[in-house]
């Protein structure tokens, strides 16, 4: 029987192929399977390149000599915000034969520094709910926009000092339920990107949301 090692399961920060990674040196994982039992890494070989399949021009580990299959700390050249990273990874076994390469897999930038943001905070006034006693009503927000041309690649980076629904003509955006996830808002508030490409049409353009409080 031919053994066939072979690395699977690429994660950047537990996620696979996740958008909006915010650590300047994300840690990846992966996991091995082989057709033998009680196979062992020995060693293992990272690639992460600025092109699908390229040849580690952001960063090649090398090889190194570890089990370790979680928490390898990207350490290669520096990162910026919107950067799309596509990684692979090949491993040794016990008796130092190597895999061949995993399938590629890929990972992209968040907002990296406070100055790519540029949105203001829009909502509803409060001081118009029912009573100081019961919630604001949901806010219906709305906006348009005009695009000239068929985009390649388009992100929605979005938050709520609340909890959101957001919509791209008329089609809901994200599959995340209590977005954007609770946190104290007077310390931290979790933004999340959202791949909205398909969604964006030549033209107008409708971008709306309901906020509701957290």
């Amino acid at each position: 029987m031919i053994d066939l090692l072979q690395p699977t399961g690429l994660r950047c920060e537990y996620l696979e192929n996740p958008l909006g990674i915010d650590e300047h040196e994300p840690r990846l994982s992966w996991v091995i399977e082989s057709q033998r039992r009680n196979v062992r890494q020995s060693a293992y070989q990272v690639f992460v390149s600025s092109q699908v399949n390229g040849q580690g021009d952001l960063w090649d580990s090398g090889r190194v000599a570890l089990s370790a299959m979680a928490h390898i700390a990207y350490a290669g050249v520096p990162l910026v915000s919107r950067q799309i990273c596509h990684w692979c990874v090949r491993v040794w076994d016990e008796a130092g034969q190597p895999s061949d390469w995993s399938e590629s897999a890929h990972w992209e930038m968040g907002l990296l520094d406070s100055s790519d943001w540029q949105a203001q905070w829009v909502g509803f006034d409060s001081t118009n709910a029912v009573s100081a006693d019961q919630p604001s009503p949901a806010s219906y927000l709305r906006s348009t926009f005009q695009v000239g041309h068929a985009v390649t690649r388009a992100r929605l980076y979005i938050t709520a000092r609340g909890l959101y629904i957001a919509s791209l003509n008329g089609r809901r955006i994200g599959d995340a339920a209590l977005a954007p996830g609770w946190t104290d808002y007077a310390k931290r508030i979790e933004y999340q990107t959202l791949d909205v490409t398909k969604h964006i049409q030549v033209g107008q353009n409708v971008l709306g949301a309901i906020l509701g409080e957290g």
